[in-house]
């Protein structure tokens, strides 16, 4: 009896210290600004079909067109989401093609070597998974699109 009415006395501050820090950090502001800047340039896609398969598998990292969850306004999930965005767009942005776009020409690997989309993101956004077939056309598609780097397999 004496035991529970210790571990009661331990874990009741634990507990309150926990909520109090989980209501503290949603002060934080970063990872609040879910705003999307405009679109100012997209690509000449060399078909609808290939934008519709970046759209549902890239964009929301790799776009000014960011679908932004319930969950990406709840800290910590947020700093995360808003560090992946901003690290995205700032690789390659199918919103800004007027300005030079870093790693356009590794859209394809990165899709053909499952990199992308991060296995860690399907989970949350299932339209994202795509099929053998579709995941072919987008990286052919990409390739078309963007270009590629060349593929003398001895580069990173």
């Amino acid at each position: 009896m004496a035991e529970q009415k210790k571990k009661r006395r331990i874990l009741k501050p634990l507990l309150l210290s926990a909520v109090a820090l989980a209501a503290a950090i949603q002060l934080v502001p970063y990872g609040r600004d879910h705003s999307n800047p405009p679109v100012t340039a997209e690509p000449q896609w060399d078909s609808t079909a290939t934008r519709d398969l970046a759209k549902r598998a890239c964009f929301d990292c790799h776009s000014n067109e960011t679908v932004w969850p319930w969950y990406s306004h709840v800290a910590p999930v947020s700093w995360l989401l808003q560090r992946d965005v901003d690290e995205g767009r700032s690789k390659l942005n199918f919103s800004e093609w007027d300005k030079p776009q870093k790693e356009a020409d590794e859209a394809a690997k990165e899709v053909r070597e499952g990199e992308m989309p991060p296995w860690f993101y399907l989970p949350t956004h299932p339209e994202a998974r795509l099929t053998d077939a579709e995941k072919q056309a987008l990286i052919a598609g990409l390739e078309a699109t963007v270009g590629a780097k060349s593929e003398g397999h001895g580069e990173d």
